[in-house]
Parts: C-alpha cells; structure tokens; sequence
C-alpha cells in the first residue's frame, strides 16, 4: 500500500510545486503588475525596487520599474500577499494586502515618497531572507535585461527570455535570481541538465534564497530521490521557517521518506501558518493515518480535502483513495 502511496503522491507533490521566481507554469496561478508612481503625481521619476511578499511576510519575487513605471509578476499562486516598493531615497511603501486568485491578473498602484537629502545609494533596499547583500547593488544594464526577460516570459517565449536571462548574467555574473528564473525557463523547455545546473548556481551566490532550493527539489522528486528532495526543501524552511507553501512541499517530500512523525507535524504546522490553508496537507495527514492504520482518521482528512478542493485530477486520486479504504474502515470497526 505505502508503494503505491508514494507514486501517487509524487504526482501530487510535482505539479503543486512552483519556482517562486515569477516565472512558473502552473495553472493556479494569476498574476500581479504594480505601477509606481512618486508623490508629485509626474510619474516614475526615480527607479524603485519592488518586493512581492507572501503572507507571511517571506519574499516571493522581486524586480524593478521599468520606464513605463512597472513592475509585473507573472504565475504567482494563489494566495495572500502585498508589496513593498523601496529605493535609493524614497521611503518604503507597502501597498497593504491584497489576495490574488487563479488566472486572474490584477493591478495595483503605490505611490513612493522622496527622502529629502538622502545619499543616493540602495540603503533602503530591504535585504530579506531571499536576498543577498550583493544583489542590492545589481547594475542598471542586468537590470533591464531581467526585465525584458520577464516580458518574454509572460508570452511564453522561453528561447527569447533564455537571451535576456544570459544577457542580465553577462553584465552581472553573481545576479542569483537571474540564474534561478533561468532554470525555470530551461525547465520549460525540457531541458533537465541546464536547469539543475541554473538552479545550483542560483545557491551557489545565494545560499539564502529559498526559491532556488525549492526548485532543485522539484527536480529531485522528478528524480524519485525523495531524500535529496526533503532535504534541499528543510534548508530552505530554516532560511523562511514560516512560508506555508515550503512546509507543504517540505511535509510531501517528508511523507515520500516515510517520515511519518514529521510530515504530520509539518502539515499541521502548514495549515496553521498564515497564508495556510492548502488542501493538500489533509491528503499529507490521511497518508500518515493510513500507515498508522487509522482508517477512520484518515478518512476524515480526504473528506476535509475534498471540501476544500472539489475537482481536478487530486481530488479524483482522493476519491479513489477513499473507495480503498471503505473497506478497511467497516472491518476495523467490526474487530473493535
């Protein structure tokens, strides 16, 4: 039974994954474009750096105005985040939050104040868990690249945003999220070998940016080396111990090792963290109660799952869970 288990739930675990990066492919997903403007109403004068934040307040993605004053985030989960437009001399500005929800695009204006006689240099850039000291000081040239990388990408067009991708890295070898969003984009197109070496190079000048670690457990669990897998995604919940989306993935890759103490602890610790919430820890935890043979409890967790995620090929693979064990169910009870 745990065999078939763990096949079936690698399928649960792969396509629930995403890159972190802004650029994914999953179809839960929407999109987020943030206009900046400064406080004069004249439009973006200054280029500002902004931060979409989960609701747990872990960096997500990053990027900076281009010269229409924008920034988009393209295949972002659904979920709750907000944003915090900085700079060299302007203030933080957080956009408050907001929830974005599958397929839906939505757009938000932040309006950045000046600091009067600041020094013009990236001190208020906000260096969180994702980002490396480094990467604040990110020439204006990879800048754009990147940029352009991210138009491509929202198009789909994968061979040209790999161009602007090496283009950034060119100007800026130590550009991290460059690397990991280029893995993202060679992932796309099939290409195996380039991506894990993409994302490992994202670790290598970064060993705090959790989206590259994820990534390179997705590719371990397409590789079935589960421990490989657990142990990249509890790296990156020591760098961002409360983001909700890495402890599921870190509770599946847990579950597919047969630890069975921790996933359960882990997926319990993900549906209550904010910006929890996700459906799939009760599949986590019926799992856990089916090698624990408890049937009547691991039937109540599929049956919560299903409430909470209704269709799609998951829950058809939750009902089919649910036939198996009717019958272990009623003959448990007899015995009792």
């Amino acid at each position: 039974m745990m065999r078939s288990a763990l096949v079936l739930f690698t399928s649960f675990l792969v396509p629930f994954s995403f890159a972190q990066s802004g650029i994914d492919g999953m179809t839960r997903a929407g999109s987020v474009r943030v206009h900046v403007t400064s406080e004069n109403g004249r439009g973006c004068d200054i280029q500002a750096h902004v931060s979409l934040m989960s609701g747990s307040g872990v960096q997500i993605a990053q990027g900076f105005t281009n010269q229409e004053c924008d920034v988009q985030f393209v295949n972002v989960p659904a979920g709750s985040y907000h944003v915090i437009v900085s700079g060299a001399a302007i203030e933080n500005s957080d956009s408050g939050g907001f929830y974005v929800e599958s397929r839906i695009g939505i757009s938000l204006d932040v309006t950045a104040k000046r600091v009067e006689n600041a020094y013009q240099n990236d001190t208020n850039l906000p260096a969180g868990p994702m980002v490396a000291a480094k990467d604040l000081g990110i020439p204006e040239g990879a800048r754009k690249e990147f940029d352009r990388a991210n138009r491509f990408v929202a198009k789909e067009n994968w061979e040209k945003a790999i161009e602007r991708l090496q283009k950034a890295i060119a100007v800026y070898p130590s550009y991290a999220e460059a690397y990991n969003s280029l893995g993202v984009a060679y992932e796309h197109l099939g290409d195996r070998i380039r991506n894990r070496e993409a994302f490992q190079k994202a670790v290598n000048l970064n060993d705090h940016y959790a989206p590259a670690y994820v990534n390179l457990a997705r590719s371990a669990v397409a590789d079935r080396d589960f421990p490989q897998a657990e142990a990249l995604l509890d790296r990156a919940n020591t760098i961002a111990p409360n983001d909700s989306q890495i402890l599921v993935l870190l509770a599946g890759a847990e579950l597919l090792n047969q630890h069975f103490d921790q996933a359960l602890a882990t997926s319990r610790k993900a549906h209550t963290t904010s910006g929890g919430g996700h459906a799939v820890v009760h599949y986590v935890a019926a799992r856990v109660f089916e090698h624990q043979n408890r049937p009547t409890d691991a039937l109540a967790e599929l049956q919560v799952f299903l409430s909470e995620e209704k269709s799609g090929p998951r829950a058809d693979a939750a009902r089919k869970e649910m036939i198996a064990l009717q019958p272990n169910h009623m003959a448990t009870d007899v015995a009792r």
